[in-house]
């Protein structure tokens, strides 16, 4: 039975997506549920998986190519797919299976998100140099920049005199070279809507001094304590959005959004939490505050950290907002 491998429906204001890599080439055999592609959209890297197992007979859209929703990627061949043959040969001769083990399996590329197959390209690392700390012994970024430190480190011996530089002389360059590189999606539509915010939005700053003499004692007197019984560290950000939660309980207007002609009151606070990534700043966001503990607020955010390192999150960790706290890193 051929099956068609199409775009998934994108979300809600996503037109298109740019499709990033192929985990699979014509003719090789697929899994059920085993990812084929990534497509980069606006917000997120999508994953789509296999439909059912078989054969990857034909790939009609290449990387790089921009597609939309119910396009046709692939055309998947189903049939059933021999896994049970190593395991005959393997019985039939059990002194091979000693040899077998003994070599380290390569980390399939499929368990790397798109930022970390990235990395290791742009370094000419091989993966099977790093100890992944994810999830099944999954790499992140973390790992690989951990690994590119510690290495840059072992370079440099402690004794060495720091070479001379050696001063051009007047009236003589260099080389002067550039590189131009493409910015990803995200990258692009941030820029589009800062530049589009400028020109249409009215723009108001204005600046308030917070006494928190008392957060920071509070902090540093259960912070270790904190940190002890719920296994995260308790930050700035907890004390941050509950405050918000209590001043948007007082001027729910703030808490409000607009639809068409139509100002909707939420009941509810969920509050967006600026992330840096590679890709650029992410979002996430943090549902129904209100009903939130501190240990809770951390923990969810710590989550979220190491989805946006691992490029695992999803447009659903994105969208619906009704309140953003955004660079409070000068904070600690």
């Amino acid at each position: 039975m051929t099956i068609e491998i199409t775009v998934p429906q994108l979300p809600e204001s996503v037109t298109d997506a740019t499709l990033v890599a192929w985990h699979k080439k014509p003719g090789e055999t697929v899994t059920r549920d085993e990812n084929l592609v990534d497509l980069e959209t606006d917000k997120v890297v999508l994953e789509v998986p296999a439909p059912a197992s078989g054969t990857l007979a034909e790939i009609r859209v290449d990387d790089g190519a921009t597609v939309t929703a119910g396009e046709v990627l692939a055309v998947l061949e189903e049939g059933d797919v021999a896994v049970a043959e190593p395991a005959a040969a393997s019985a039939e001769a059990p002194a091979a299976k000693p040899e077998a083990s003994s070599e380290e399996p390569e980390p399939s590329a499929a368990k790397m998100s798109p930022a970390v197959r990235r990395l290791l390209e742009e370094h000419d690392l091989d993966a099977t140099i790093i100890a992944g700390s994810g999830k099944d012994g999954r790499i992140t970024k973390s790992d690989v920049m951990e690994y590119l430190k510690s290495h840059s480190d072992e370079n440099v011996t402690p004794g060495d005199p720091a070479p001379e530089l050696e001063v051009p002389a007047a009236g003589t360059a260099g080389a002067r070279n550039e590189q131009r590189v493409p910015m990803t999606r995200l990258r692009a539509r941030i820029a589009e809507r800062m530049v589009d915010a400028q020109q249409t939005a009215a723009m108001l700053t204005t600046f308030n001094e917070v006494d928190l003499t008392k957060v920071m004692s509070l902090r540093k007197r259960y912070k270790e304590s904190f940190e002890k019984e719920h296994g995260v560290r308790l930050g700035f950000m907890s004390f941050f959005a509950k405050a918000a939660v209590e001043a948007l309980k007082k001027f729910p207007a703030v808490n409000a959004s607009i639809e068409d002609n139509d100002i909707i009151y939420h009941d509810y606070v969920d509050i967006g939490v600026a992330v840096s990534s590679e890709r650029g700043l992410m979002v996430p966001v943090l549902r129904s505050v209100e009903h939130m503990s501190f240990a809770d607020v951390e923990i969810v955010i710590n989550a979220y950290g190491e989805k946006v390192r691992e490029g695992t999150f999803s447009m659903d960790d994105l969208t619906g907002g009704t309140f953003s706290i955004i660079n409070c890193g000068v904070f600690w």
